[in-house]
């Protein structure tokens, strides 16, 4: 494989393993609706009114996407334990981005662009950028692809009504 081929591969499969760990947990929502979707927060509220986290962010959501993404590293050629960083540090941006959002008083669920996306795909491949073989222009590609991919696909699954908003 050159160089160039092989930093294409190292990108898709870092743009795969981000569709997956996000992926997830809105897959696993729409298959299993309310049942066990306890929140990461346990419906604490900060000084400010604001949940930590929001009713969204499930101990079940967060569960399907680690093991969804070690299932995908695997069929990608990489071990189990890059997987399991990567859907459990998708996550934590994830999180991130939603603390944030009360923070700056957002509601739950609502739009945010750029914050809905960079912390959840930056996080895992700048912490794994040795491991997925990426170089800092590879990164910053990934970011934007991912960025671009959520916008064009977000509506359509919307459409197919498996997210509940078209965001």
């Amino acid at each position: 494989m050159t160089a160039l081929s092989m930093c294409s591969y190292c990108m898709i499969q870092a743009i795969a393993l981000l569709a997956v760990a996000n992926g997830a947990p809105v897959l696993t929502n729409k298959l299993m609706g309310k049942r066990w979707a306890w929140p990461v927060d346990n419906e604490l509220k900060l000084r400010d009114g604001y949940r930590l986290f929001g009713n969204a962010k499930t101990w079940r959501g967060l569960c399907s996407a680690v093991f969804f993404t070690i299932l995908a590293a695997i069929l990608s050629g990489l071990e189990p334990l890059t997987g399991a960083l990567f859907g459990a540090l998708a996550m934590v941006g994830d999180l991130l981005a939603s603390f944030i959002k009360r923070r700056i008083g957002r509601t739950e669920s609502s739009r945010a662009r750029g914050l809905d996306t960079v912390p959840e795909s930056l996080l895992p491949i700048l912490l794994l950028k040795d491991t997925l073989a990426l170089s800092l222009i590879d990164i910053m590609l990934v970011v934007a692809l991912f960025f671009l991919i959520e916008e064009l696909v977000s509506p359509v699954l919307y459409r197919l009504h498996i997210r509940k908003r078209p965001y």
